[in-house]
């Protein structure tokens, strides 16, 4: 069975800095695809940023210069460094496990959400 646990959300201010944490078990190998999502209020669920097997890594305009994505492979972890965080990062933040082939492809796989909320 496959389990995506999220964690390290919270309430910080403007500016501040966030380390989210994804700890995956069953299928889910290091031949996986990992992304982060996040759902705001009233939004569709956007991609954040994925890293591959190989560790390529790519994000969302948004939040690029900002977030940094990475694993752990031994740790089966995968996380999102989030700095100079600003009120419109608000959301609930997704572990995603997928494919990359040119682009990130996700499996229906997720966690349960952590919950980031930025004060201004």
């Amino acid at each position: 069975q496959v389990q995506l646990v999220e964690s390290g959300g919270g309430l910080v201010q403007a500016g501040g800095s966030l380390r989210l944490s994804c700890v995956t078990s069953g299928s889910i190998s290091s031949r996986n695809a990992m992304g982060w999502y996040r759902q705001a209020p009233g939004k569709q669920r956007e991609l954040v940023a994925f890293i591959t097997s190989g560790g390529v890594t790519d994000y969302a305009g948004s939040v690029k210069g900002r977030f940094t994505i990475s694993r752990d492979n031994a740790k089966n972890t995968v996380y999102l460094q989030m700095n100079s965080l600003k009120p419109q990062d608000t959301a609930v933040y997704y572990c995603n496990a997928g494919y990359y082939t040119g682009s990130y492809y996700p499996y229906q796989y997720w966690g349960q959400g952590t919950q980031v909320t930025v004060s201004s």
